[in-house]
Protein backbone atom coordinates (compact mmCIF):
# COMPACT_ATOMS: atom_id res chain seq x y z
CA UNK A 1 0.00 0.00 0.00
CA UNK A 2 1.14 3.52 -0.87
CA UNK A 3 1.91 5.14 2.50
CA UNK A 4 -0.66 7.54 2.87
CA UNK A 5 -3.25 4.97 1.97
CA UNK A 6 -1.62 3.16 5.12
CA UNK A 7 -2.02 6.24 6.85
CA UNK A 8 -6.25 6.99 6.44
CA UNK A 9 -6.85 3.47 6.60
CA UNK A 10 -5.53 2.53 9.71
CA UNK A 11 -8.18 2.17 12.57
CA UNK A 12 -8.42 1.94 16.37
CA UNK A 13 -9.85 -2.07 15.91
CA UNK A 14 -12.23 -3.87 18.44
CA UNK A 15 -14.46 -6.15 16.92
CA UNK A 16 -12.93 -7.24 13.85
CA UNK A 17 -10.38 -9.63 14.96
CA UNK A 18 -10.36 -13.09 13.79
CA UNK A 19 -8.64 -14.37 16.75
CA UNK A 20 -6.41 -15.75 13.79
CA UNK A 21 -2.22 -15.58 15.16
CA UNK A 22 0.25 -13.07 13.80
CA UNK A 23 2.48 -14.97 11.10
CA UNK A 24 6.06 -14.36 13.06
CA UNK A 25 8.10 -12.65 10.31
CA UNK A 26 5.00 -10.23 9.82
CA UNK A 27 5.66 -9.74 14.10
CA UNK A 28 9.12 -9.30 13.08
CA UNK A 29 8.50 -6.96 10.67
CA UNK A 30 5.94 -4.74 12.45
CA UNK A 31 8.57 -4.91 15.57
CA UNK A 32 11.32 -4.05 13.39
CA UNK A 33 9.37 -0.49 11.89
CA UNK A 34 8.89 0.31 15.84
CA UNK A 35 12.05 -0.01 17.04
CA UNK A 36 13.33 2.55 13.77
CA UNK A 37 11.47 5.55 14.73
CA UNK A 38 12.95 8.45 15.71
CA UNK A 39 13.75 9.14 19.63
CA UNK A 40 15.28 12.19 21.92
CA UNK A 41 18.95 11.42 22.21
CA UNK A 42 18.50 8.05 20.31
CA UNK A 43 17.66 6.45 23.23
CA UNK A 44 15.13 4.35 22.27
CA UNK A 45 13.62 4.55 25.54
CA UNK A 46 10.44 1.93 24.64
CA UNK A 47 10.61 -1.96 25.14
CA UNK A 48 7.82 -4.23 23.78
CA UNK A 49 6.40 -6.94 25.76
CA UNK A 50 4.27 -9.81 23.65
CA UNK A 51 1.30 -10.69 25.56
CA UNK A 52 -0.32 -14.23 24.41
CA UNK A 53 -0.99 -16.23 27.41
CA UNK A 54 -4.73 -16.34 27.73
CA UNK A 55 -4.75 -15.81 31.48
CA UNK A 56 -3.17 -12.19 31.46
CA UNK A 57 -5.34 -10.98 28.72
CA UNK A 58 -8.52 -12.41 30.93
CA UNK A 59 -7.31 -10.95 33.95
CA UNK A 60 -6.48 -7.18 32.33
CA UNK A 61 -9.46 -7.81 30.26
CA UNK A 62 -11.47 -7.81 33.34
CA UNK A 63 -9.72 -4.69 34.95
CA UNK A 64 -10.93 -3.04 31.52
CA UNK A 65 -14.24 -3.71 32.31
CA UNK A 66 -14.12 -2.59 35.30
CA UNK A 67 -12.86 0.82 33.97
CA UNK A 68 -15.51 1.06 31.64
CA UNK A 69 -18.23 0.92 34.52
CA UNK A 70 -16.28 3.89 36.39
CA UNK A 71 -16.15 5.74 32.99
CA UNK A 72 -19.94 5.02 32.08
CA UNK A 73 -21.15 6.39 35.26
CA UNK A 74 -19.85 9.93 35.04
CA UNK A 75 -21.52 10.14 31.82
CA UNK A 76 -25.12 11.91 31.51
CA UNK A 77 -27.75 9.53 29.89
CA UNK A 78 -27.53 10.08 26.50
CA UNK A 79 -23.96 9.79 26.77
CA UNK A 80 -24.10 6.79 28.75
CA UNK A 81 -26.64 5.42 25.81
CA UNK A 82 -23.87 6.05 23.44
CA UNK A 83 -21.39 4.84 24.75
CA UNK A 84 -23.11 1.49 25.37
CA UNK A 85 -22.66 0.69 21.81
CA UNK A 86 -19.16 1.11 21.71
CA UNK A 87 -16.52 -1.91 22.25
CA UNK A 88 -13.61 -0.41 23.95
CA UNK A 89 -11.06 -3.40 23.86
CA UNK A 90 -9.95 -6.72 21.75
CA UNK A 91 -8.15 -7.88 24.25
CA UNK A 92 -10.06 -11.68 24.11
CA UNK A 93 -10.70 -11.53 20.47
CA UNK A 94 -7.04 -10.73 19.45
CA UNK A 95 -4.29 -13.45 20.47
CA UNK A 96 -1.49 -11.02 21.15
CA UNK A 97 -1.17 -8.31 22.82
CA UNK A 98 1.82 -5.75 22.48
CA UNK A 99 3.00 -3.82 25.62
CA UNK A 100 4.87 -0.94 24.93
CA UNK A 101 6.72 1.06 28.56
CA UNK A 102 9.27 3.98 28.52
CA UNK A 103 12.02 4.18 30.47
CA UNK A 104 13.00 7.26 31.29
CA UNK A 105 16.65 6.56 32.76
CA UNK A 106 17.46 5.21 29.43
CA UNK A 107 20.50 7.12 27.69
CA UNK A 108 20.53 9.36 30.76
CA UNK A 109 21.75 11.61 33.28
CA UNK A 110 21.99 13.61 30.66
CA UNK A 111 19.86 12.92 27.28
CA UNK A 112 20.73 15.10 24.35
CA UNK A 113 17.95 16.69 23.20
CA UNK A 114 15.65 16.30 26.08
CA UNK A 115 17.05 19.05 28.90
CA UNK A 116 14.56 21.52 28.14
CA UNK A 117 11.26 19.37 27.57
CA UNK A 118 10.93 16.54 29.83
CA UNK A 119 8.65 14.72 27.86
CA UNK A 120 10.41 14.31 24.79
CA UNK A 121 11.10 10.52 26.00
CA UNK A 122 7.68 9.78 26.10
CA UNK A 123 6.83 11.00 22.63
CA UNK A 124 9.55 8.97 21.27
CA UNK A 125 7.64 6.06 22.73
CA UNK A 126 4.60 7.53 20.77
CA UNK A 127 5.95 7.60 17.62
CA UNK A 128 7.29 3.55 17.99
CA UNK A 129 3.84 3.33 18.31
CA UNK A 130 2.61 5.42 15.64
CA UNK A 131 5.09 3.11 13.43
CA UNK A 132 3.86 0.23 14.66
CA UNK A 133 0.75 0.97 13.94
CA UNK A 134 1.04 2.11 10.39
CA UNK A 135 3.30 -1.12 9.69
CA UNK A 136 0.40 -3.24 10.91
CA UNK A 137 -1.92 -1.59 8.76
CA UNK A 138 0.31 -2.35 5.59
CA UNK A 139 0.86 -6.27 6.55
CA UNK A 140 -3.11 -6.60 6.91
CA UNK A 141 -3.49 -6.48 10.53
CA UNK A 142 -5.36 -4.92 12.98
CA UNK A 143 -4.34 -2.62 16.24
CA UNK A 144 -6.48 -1.76 19.01
CA UNK A 145 -5.11 0.59 21.37
CA UNK A 146 -6.65 0.15 24.99
CA UNK A 147 -6.72 3.21 27.36
CA UNK A 148 -9.10 1.86 29.95
CA UNK A 149 -6.56 0.89 32.72
CA UNK A 150 -4.58 1.83 35.69
CA UNK A 151 -0.92 1.91 35.15
CA UNK A 152 -0.20 0.73 38.38
CA UNK A 153 -2.16 -2.59 37.64
CA UNK A 154 -0.86 -3.40 34.55
CA UNK A 155 3.14 -2.35 35.88
CA UNK A 156 2.01 -5.13 38.57
CA UNK A 157 0.49 -7.70 36.32
CA UNK A 158 3.48 -7.88 33.82
CA UNK A 159 5.98 -7.58 36.64
CA UNK A 160 7.12 -4.50 35.12
CA UNK A 161 10.16 -2.70 37.01
CA UNK A 162 9.48 0.77 39.07
CA UNK A 163 10.55 3.64 37.15
CA UNK A 164 9.08 2.27 33.80
CA UNK A 165 5.80 3.48 32.26
CA UNK A 166 3.25 1.13 30.85
CA UNK A 167 2.57 3.39 27.75
CA UNK A 168 0.39 1.54 25.90
CA UNK A 169 -1.74 -2.03 25.31
CA UNK A 170 -1.83 -2.59 21.90
CA UNK A 171 -3.99 -5.48 20.78
CA UNK A 172 -2.93 -7.00 17.33
CA UNK A 173 -3.96 -9.46 14.80
CA UNK A 174 -5.51 -10.38 11.54
CA UNK A 175 -8.90 -8.97 11.06
CA UNK A 176 -12.06 -9.62 9.14
CA UNK A 177 -11.71 -5.82 7.39
CA UNK A 178 -10.64 -2.21 8.71
CA UNK A 179 -13.94 0.04 9.15
CA UNK A 180 -14.10 3.11 6.69
CA UNK A 181 -15.73 4.85 9.15
CA UNK A 182 -13.92 5.06 12.60
CA UNK A 183 -16.21 3.64 15.42
CA UNK A 184 -16.67 6.83 17.36
CA UNK A 185 -18.00 8.56 14.28
CA UNK A 186 -20.48 5.69 13.94
CA UNK A 187 -21.35 5.68 17.04
CA UNK A 188 -21.79 9.56 17.18
CA UNK A 189 -19.71 9.89 20.18
CA UNK A 190 -17.40 12.55 17.94
CA UNK A 191 -16.70 13.59 14.45
CA UNK A 192 -13.16 14.46 13.70
CA UNK A 193 -12.19 18.44 13.25
CA UNK A 194 -11.31 19.58 9.13
CA UNK A 195 -8.05 20.23 8.75
CA UNK A 196 -8.41 23.94 7.85
CA UNK A 197 -9.55 24.51 11.55
CA UNK A 198 -6.57 22.97 12.93
CA UNK A 199 -4.12 25.22 10.53
CA UNK A 200 -2.71 28.30 11.90
CA UNK A 201 -0.31 30.82 10.46
CA UNK A 202 2.46 32.32 12.55
CA UNK A 203 0.75 32.70 15.89
CA UNK A 204 -2.31 31.26 17.49
CA UNK A 205 -5.73 32.75 16.22
CA UNK A 206 -7.21 35.44 18.52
Amino acid sequence: MDLYDVIHRRRDVRAEFTGAPVPDDALDRVLRAAHAAPSVGNTQPWDFVLVRDPDTRHRFHQHVQTERDTFAATLDDAAAARFAQIKIDGVLESTLSVVVTYDAARGGPAVLGRHAIADAGLYSVCLAIQNLWLAATAEGLGVGWVSFYREPFLADLLDIPAGIRPVAWLCLGPVTHLEAVPDLVRHGWRTGRPLAAAVHTDHWPT
